[in-house]
């Protein structure tokens, strides 16, 4: 549940003109009608594997067990519990499937190899930050203290061992770097703050207000960031790694113009960029580009909670929980069998929120289009039982609502604080307004 920096301070360019150009108003049709064409385009393609699943289903061999006592074994068995471990890593997508969790892992992984051999065509990974397994290795150990610290607590049912997975752990990893000592303590601090927190929430906070779960965890990833980073700053062996890198950077310059012979030599340094990526509006983008890009914006807000924002893992997961339904529809998403309406109405409430806010994804910007697909539409498809109100309701009201909130709460953080705060707050305040408001329709 994060963004990446250069999205922090990424401000679209106005030029400042009395009146629009026709060439002006042109960019901008093409960037509306590409971005819809490929966001809309991917939703339905999701939409067609959700009316497959939902047909399928009724016919499958229900291979496997449910899901029905997971909960009660993975607290008395080794093997249930390493299932249960795996499933926390797709419950933040409401999936809750070991096998989906292998997908996505998988599908991360291949992405990551590729993007080593410098194969461009599987997407960034982690924001081309180069920290995925570090990022993986500090969610997955700070997922693992929740487990062992709460496990025994899944007697009486489900509990929310998955929230650390997402927030404090790999938000430590972007904003301290890579090493041992960020990635322990970023994984021991989502444990003992985001976990306990979720515990408190779900009876005080959203049993009382009659909301789901998922308010309650996201508001408790919320509050156990601020207060994992506030440790984080009095720590001396902590160093945010924007500071560091530019420390760094200062002594190269220092050591190439100062070098040891005592001779003094003025050189240009060569820094490596990534390439750009163009925004919609783009003069050098087609429909035809704009779509790819919308299209493959739409996979990765199914990743993005898990800091991984790539477009093959997101397929790779898709694939996956769909291949866990047709296995066994009791499994996946609670055993509820309402798998394919969540798949659609995440992809739906994607494709609304990439067109409705393309703008903020201008100039290498972001904007947080995938809040909704891990909380909002995929609460209101279970609270209203899988109905087209829930579906399309759901999808619509949460991409209206929690990207321009997220952008707001996170503007307002100082340094040190990572967006991850601003994003789980708008999921939380979105699905508390959204939920009410669906329950009031006829």
């Amino acid at each position: 549940m994060t963004h990446s920096f250069a999205a922090d301070n990424a401000v679209p360019q106005l030029e400042k003109r009395s009146e629009p150009s026709l060439e002006h108003s042109a960019l901008v049709g093409h960037s509306v009608t590409g971005t819809a064409l490929g966001a809309f385009g991917m939703a339905a393609v999701i939409g067609v594997l959700a009316v497959f699943l939902h047909l399928v289903g009724q016919y499958s061999p229900q291979i496997g067990p449910g899901y029905a006592g997971w909960p009660q074994d993975a607290s008395a068995g080794p093997l249930p519990a390493v299932r249960w471990f795996l499933g926390d890593i797709t419950e933040p997508l409401f999936y809750k499937s070991d096998l989906a969790a292998l997908g996505l892992l998988a599908g991360a992984a291949t992405a990551w190899w590729l993007g080593r051999r410098r194969i461009s065509w599987a997407g960034s990974l982690s924001y081309r930050s180069g920290l995925w397994p570090w990022i993986l290795a500090s969610a997955s150990l700070s997922l693992m203290l929740s487990n062992l610290m709460f496990g025994w607590m899944l007697d009486a049912g489900w509990q929310p061992t998955f929230v650390p997975f997402v927030c404090v752990a790999p938000a430590m990893v972007l904003l301290y770097g890579a090493g041992w000592r960020t990635c322990v303590t970023g994984a021991f601090l989502g444990a003992v703050t985001t976990t306990p927190l979720a515990l408190l929430f779900i009876p005080t906070l959203s049993a009382p207000l009659g909301l789901p779960a998922v308010v309650a965890s996201v508001a408790a990833m919320s509050v156990g960031s601020v207060i994992s980073f506030l440790v984080a700053r009095r720590l001396p062996w902590l160093v945010l790694r924007e500071a560091r890198e530019a420390r760094e950077a200062r002594e190269a310059r220092e050591a190439r113009k100062f070098p040891e012979d005592g001779s003094v030599r003025e050189g240009r340094e060569v820094f490596a960029a990534t390439q750009p990526v163009l925004p919609p509006s783009s003069p050098k983008r087609s429909v035809v580009n704009e779509a790819a890009w919308a299209a493959r914006r739409v996979l990765k807000d199914f990743t993005e909670t898990h800091f991984f924002a790539n477009e093959l893992a997101g397929a790779c997961v898709i694939l996956a929980v769909a291949a866990a339904f047709v296995l066994n529809p009791g499994l996946p998403s609670y055993g509820v069998g309402l798998l394919p309406h969540i798949l659609f109405a995440q992809a739906l409430t994607s494709a609304i929120g990439i067109t409705l806010w393309r703008g903020w994804y201008r100039d290498g910007g972001w904007a947080a289009t995938y809040a909704s697909v891990v909380s909002v539409a995929p609460a209101a498809v279970l609270a209203c039982g899988g109905s087209w109100q829930g579906i399309v309701g759901g999808a619509l009201l949460g991409a209206v609502l929690a990207p321009p909130v997220a952008r707001a709460v996170s503007a307002r953080l100082p340094a040190g604080f990572h967006p991850v705060i601003g994003n789980t707050a708008a999921m939380a305040i979105s699905t508390a307004v959204a939920l009410p408001v669906l329950g009031l329709l006829p």
